[in-house]
């Protein structure tokens, strides 16, 4: 099975550490949309049919309709590739937010805050998107795989073992509970 998995682009991010030396937040902006292009040209190159995208791909308070229309264009560019997007704390998916008010291209799945299943001939694909700036329990403990005999990938927004208070008010998930659900990938942007 071949996809491309990213994660934490924050488009239009202010950089402020950057924009305070000139126009170097402007140029980092720039950067954004072309390594945007690039993925996406290599996706459209090599016939991937997944793109799995595990939050935080722009912020919430700052993102522009032109930079949502960028990406929404970028994703016309390889309509036979289906795309899973979990919303993460920098770009839930809230009322007001593109996510629930932007007419996405067909191609583009993006998951809400209840844990939802897409069924594809060859994989199963789970997925949980923020709905607020903090997640402290997104319920994947009582998710089962429902056909062990597919491939089964999990698209979630979180941190990896979170420890400290400030890390489970993103969505801490163990290991250990990742094991246990047996999936055979999971698309999760996570720290350490």
């Amino acid at each position: 099975m071949k996809f491309v998995h990213i994660a934490d682009m924050h488009f239009d991010s202010p950089f402020v550490n950057l924009s305070d030396k000139g126009i170097l937040g402007d140029l980092r902006r720039l950067e954004q949309r072309k390594v945007f292009k690039k993925v996406i040209d290599y996706i459209k190159q090599n016939e991937i049919p997944y793109l799995f995208i595990s939050g935080d791909l722009y912020e919430h308070k700052y993102v522009k309709l032109s930079t949502i229309e960028y990406m929404n264009n970028q994703f016309k560019e390889i309509p036979n590739t289906q795309i899973f997007i979990s919303p993460g704390n920098h770009d839930p998916y809230i009322k007001d937010s593109y996510y629930s008010k932007f007419n996405w291209n067909q191609n583009v799945n993006i998951f809400s805050h209840k844990i939802e299943k897409i069924e594809n001939d060859n994989c199963d694909i789970y997925g949980y998107g923020f709905d607020d700036f903090y997640c402290t329990d997104c319920g994947i403990e009582k998710l089962e795989v429902d056909n062990p005999d597919k491939i089964n990938i999990l698209v979630i927004h979180g941190t990896l073992d979170g420890a400290s208070i400030e890390e489970k008010q993103y969505n801490s998930i163990t290991r250990k509970l990742l094991e246990e659900k047996q999936f055979d990938y999971v698309a999760m942007r996570s720290y350490p």
